[in-house]
């Protein structure tokens, strides 16, 4: 009996790929996921006019994605800088820590949104960028990547815009944080990430919030109460509704106007 068992599992185990045949194909599976060819916001993250060479090349530069837990962090402060990072799904936020202890938010990033340049000048990261629910991204390795600007311009420009696109958010960040009312920095607020669901296809009208009212504080230098005042503000006046998490704006014109 002890002989038929063993041979029979024998046969089965014969039967039975390779572990590493299971590997490959998993690792081949995850690359032909992570192709930027195939992707249906690659127009948000990449540039639209490259040639079917120039994206081949993209897609052997961009191989492997990263799966990130709510909460869990992309990459901490000070982590060395090797990649950048195209929210392929999900959300992040960006923080920074006071030596107190206290967290600054400084970044909401959406699908197709890109993370990690702030470790492009001392190649350590400056923040740590936090999903805020399930989320993946596109390891993009920055070397590579510079690799490729050399060869492709239209590359080269896109990674010059995305640099520059960093500057203009700082920039709007200080004027928010330095001329605006409360009331002003929440109207900005949502008629910005309004715009950016619209250009993902998704309604600029109504969307959910993925952050929390303490972040959204967080990021516009406004205390929780004061984040919870000025939306009720805007419910009472029908410019926006409000339903937990769930937004949607009633009244553009005079979202606008604030």
């Amino acid at each position: 009996m002890f002989n038929e068992v063993g041979h029979a599992g024998d046969v089965a185990a014969a039967a039975r790929p390779p572990l590493t045949t299971f590997a490959a194909a998993e690792a081949q599976a995850k690359r032909a996921s992570a192709r930027c060819s195939g992707c249906a916001m690659r127009a948000v993250c990449m540039p639209t006019d490259l040639s079917a060479p120039e994206l081949a090349k993209l897609d052997s530069l961009i191989y492997s994605t990263r799966s990130v837990k709510r909460g869990d962090a992309l990459y901490r402060a000070n982590d060395d800088f090797q990649s950048i990072y195209a929210v392929r799904t999900g959300s992040f936020k960006t923080v920074v820590m006071h030596r107190d202890g206290r967290e600054q938010v400084t970044g909401f990033h959406l699908i197709g949104e890109t993370l990690g340049l702030d470790g492009v000048c001392n190649e350590r990261h400056s923040c740590d960028a936090i999903a805020l629910e399930d989320s993946s991204v596109c390891i993009i390795p920055f070397r590579q990547l510079e690799g490729m600007c050399r060869e492709i311009r239209t590359m080269q420009h896109h990674v010059h815009r995305m640099m520059s696109s960093e500057i203009v958010r700082e920039s709007g960040i200080m004027m928010l944080l330095g001329t605006m009312s409360a009331e002003q920095r929440l109207a900005a607020f949502l008629l910005n990430l309004s715009q950016r669901m619209k250009a993902r296809g998704y309604s600029a009208s109504e969307f959910h919030l993925r952050m929390t009212r303490e972040e959204m504080g967080s990021y516009l230098g406004m205390k929780l109460e004061t984040v919870s005042r000025m939306f009720s503000k805007f419910q009472k006046e029908g410019i926006v509704d409000t339903r937990g998490k769930q937004i949607r704006i009633v009244d553009f014109e005079r979202l606008a106007q604030v």
